[in-house]
């Protein structure tokens, strides 16, 4: 309340009864409102002599708040007496708990300095501990250390430096970064640097040795060498023949030799080659390898591997021009020729050897490189010494040996190219969307379709990208071939019979290996394979256009009566039948795996009155499929519809007669007929064209019958009219019957729980009965007959 408020409230108090006004006004001022300016205010404003009676109340208010008091005050002063009487009893007492807390104190700290001695031991014996502790963990710290550096000094001792590097590697990277902080970890790895070039002095001191060792064995390294070629010969014409023999083949023309001589001549030449081979020792045993192989791993651990690649090679390059120098009466004797080519054939077969046994110390540019300079030097040699008359009729057949090996490593080499034009092709064919793009693709591959060149653009040809590439290769495997072919000095015929026979190896063997182990390739899916189909045919046109090529390169005629002709007719088409073969084969992997999403209910009263969703999903794949086939040719796309028609037939047929389904119930039979008039419907539409009449269909005429029979129930007609030819259900096997009807027998038995309280159902599973019967015995009469 505001205090004009309780002023005009207060005012009105004291006009109706004063009395009782100053006591409501003392309550008031004792219930310690502030503030009370307006409740005096009033007291002294309103009436005469209000103060003086207001005083009075006031008065007598202060004495009876004094009496109650002094009242208050008597009735607890016996209390305070009793606490004042028991402190100072308890006085007494506490100085008696102060001497015995005092005397105890006293003995604690006499008994505790025993303790604290005590205590002082053991924190001195702690503190012992913990230090040998301590010691002991870095002791076991450095021990590893120690140990590897004591293995490296063994290592050292037993020159096994390429050992010692890798200690050296492990000690650096592992072990001295624990003990860095040691002195004598600092000495060791002063000490390192030091070691790392001793090894380094030391492998080279063994490969300059190596290097004079192979330099004064040259000679004997390459006889060596041919001897084992020449055994390697002897051996393969020995074994023809032995094959002749054995196949009935006489591999003489003019002199007939009896079979029992020959066997004997090879055995003789057999014997004769065992006893060569225990005499000839090989490279391995003439040359220790071991100090190159030591010093280039020792250089590669200690990263100067390019230091010692272009030491060896120029000590070998070095070594090469001494061997390739004839001495001066080299031309006198036929050994002195043999020597001479002897050393050089050393010299390459440890080239050779180094080149597949290391990784970059000489590459096959140097090698190549080497060999151009000898072959300079030995054509030199030759020219200089020709007119002493020898003969060098084996160095030309040496040479066409070099030419078919030359052959081969180009046959690897475009395998790899070939496999690589595989890998980045899209499998698409090639769209332009110009007449440049047009002209480009034209002038890489011979393609001429005059309904293609009529199209506007964009359009596509029918190949994919590596059709061109592949035709492309093929003319710069020719030219290879030919550039060495051309060094022999050889006829415009024999060289173009080589090229001919080159070709035909590079079509035959390397593409065809090729294109079959790409068909194979798990990745390669049906429109890949129909891409691969159609690339072949145009590569297999394009061969006569290489033909020409080979033509204008030799110039000589197509027509000539001993000119090879190119195998690339065989080649493609054995391609093409192994990528049908696949189609076929994947074509029916796919209906397999849609097959295997069926989830019938073998035993529902009713069928759902549409297709299986499984059923139409492999339909519309068909269809899609099928629309890519239409490029094919079209006996492919039809035997792979036909294929793929009567594969669905006969996965359908095995899912009704698995032996793991036990029941089939009539609404599961009448599901199943709808699925396989979705088939009927698919033949029937023509997805492939090219077929007769219903020619398709006929895939699916065993389920068919076997469907009629069972929805129509009509076995009094299979039973009487079974074994005629013009029998409605013809198709029908009497054991694929009986199977399926056991099994809808079971399913009657077993929904029909009350069936012998009602006749149709009793009558019904009689006639089952009896028709199974039925069956049997003939399914028997069968058997027995055959």
């Amino acid at each position: 309340m505001s205090a004009a408020g309780k002023s005009g409230a207060c005012e009105a108090m004291l006009e109706e009864d004063p009395d009782q006004n100053y006591e409501n006004v003392l309550a008031e001022i004792q219930s310690f409102e502030l503030p009370i300016e307006a409740t005096l205010r009033s007291v002294y404003d309103d009436q005469p002599n209000a103060h003086k009676k207001f005083m009075e109340k006031l008065d007598a208010c202060i004495r009876n708040h004094d009496k109650e008091i002094e009242k208050m005050c008597n009735f607890h002063h016996q209390g305070f007496v009793d606490a004042i009487t028991e402190l100072l009893k308890v006085r007494t007492d506490a100085e008696k708990l102060k001497v015995q807390v005092t005397d105890t104190n006293r003995r604690f700290q006499d008994a505790g300095k025993e303790v604290i001695v005590q205590t002082e031991d053991i924190i001195r014996c702690r503190i012992q501990q913990r230090n040998i502790t301590t010691v002991v963990e870095k002791l076991q710290l450095c021990l590893p250390v120690l140990e590897m550096y004591s293995k490296l000094k063994e290592q050292m001792s037993a020159k096994r430096y390429y050992s010692a590097l890798k200690t050296m590697e492990q000690l650096e990277n592992v072990f001295f970064p624990r003990v860095s902080q040691y002195r004598f970890c600092q000495l060791m790895i002063e000490n390192l640097p030091k070691l790392r070039e001793d090894i380094k002095e030391i492998s080279m001191s063994d490969l300059k040795d190596f290097l004079e060792s192979i330099r004064k064995h040259s000679d004997k390294i390459g006889e060596t060498a041919m001897k084992q070629a020449q055994q390697q010969k002897i051996f393969s014409v020995a074994l023809q023949k032995q094959n002749n023999v054995k196949f009935g083949k006489n591999v003489y023309i003019n002199d007939r030799i009896p079979e029992e001589r020959n066997e004997v001549e090879l055995k003789r030449g057999f014997e004769e080659e065992d006893e060569n081979e225990e005499e000839v020792l090989t490279v391995q045993d003439l040359v220790d390898f071991s100090p190159v192989y030591r010093c280039l791993h020792i250089y590669s651990v200690l990263g100067d591997e390019e230091t010692f690649e272009n030491y060896y090679r120029k000590q070998r390059k070095k070594q090469a021009r001494l061997v390739l120098q004839p001495q001066s009466n080299m031309h006198e004797t036929v050994d002195g020729y043999r020597r001479y080519f002897t050393q050089i054939v050393g010299f390459f077969v440890v080239e050779d050897h180094i080149l597949h046994v290391t990784q970059g110390l000489v590459t096959r540019a140097y090698t190549d490189e080497l060999w151009n300079m000898a072959l300079s030097k030995i054509i030199a040699v030759l020219r200089a010494h020709s007119g002493y008359g020898f003969p060098v009729n084996r160095l030309f057949d040496l040479l066409f040996e070099i030419r078919d090996q030359y052959n081969e490593t180009l046959l690897k080499k475009w395998a790899g190219v070939f496999r690589d034009i595989f890998e980045e092709d899209n499998y698409s064919p090639i769209p332009i969307v110009n007449e440049e793009e047009y002209k480009v693709v034209i002038s890489k591959f011979p393609f001429q379709d005059p309904d293609l060149e009529k199209q506007s653009f964009p359009k596509k040809f029918p190949m994919s990208q590596s059709v061109p590439h592949i035709y492309i290769q093929v003319k710069e495997f020719i030219y290879a071939s030919l550039k060495f072919s051309e060094s022999l000095h050889r006829s415009s015929t024999e060289i173009d019979d080589m090229l001919r026979k080159s070709t035909n190896l590079l079509l035959t063997r390397t593409l065809s290996s090729c294109l079959l182990n790409l068909i194979r390739k798990p990745h390669i899916g049906l429109t890949e394979l129909v891409q691969i189909i159609i690339n072949t045919t145009h590569l297999e046109q394009a061969c006569k256009y290489l033909e020409d090529f080979i033509t204008n390169i030799t110039n000589i005629s197509q027509e000539t009566v001993h000119t090879t002709r190119l195998y690339g007719l065989s080649t493609f088409k054995d391609a093409r039948h192994a990528a049908e073969g696949e189609i076929y084969t994947k074509l029916n992997q796919k209906i397999d795996e849609f097959v295997q999403l069926a989830d019938y209910d073998w035993t529902m009263s009713e069928p759902d009155g549409r297709a299986s969703g499984y059923l139409m999903d492999l339909i519309n794949f068909l269809r899609s499929i099928f629309q890519v086939f239409t490029h094919l040719p079209g006996k492919v796309a039809q035997t792979a519809c036909m294929s793929a028609c009567q594969h669905l037939s006969t996965s359908l047929m095995q899912m009704l007669l698995d032996s793991e389904l036990k029941q089939i119930s009539m609404g599961a039979v009448q599901q199943f007929n709808l699925d396989v008039i979705q088939c009927e419907l698919f033949a029937s539409s023509e997805p492939v064209p090219g077929f007769q009449g219903d020619t398709l269909q006929l895939a699916f005429i065993d389920l068919r019958q076997l469907l009629d029979l069972f929805m129509v129930w009509d076995w009094s007609t299979y039973l009487a009219d079974y074994g005629q030819p013009a029998s409605k259900y013809l198709r029908v096997n009497p054991n694929t019957a009986l199977t399926l009807l056991e099994k809808m027998k079971d399913t009657s038995k077993k929904n029909n729980i009350f069936a012998q309280f009602r006749k149709n159902d009793r009558d019904k599973q009689k006639l089952i009965e009896t028709v199974v019967k039925q069956l049997r015995s003939l399914v028997n009469g069968m058997s027995q007959h055959t």
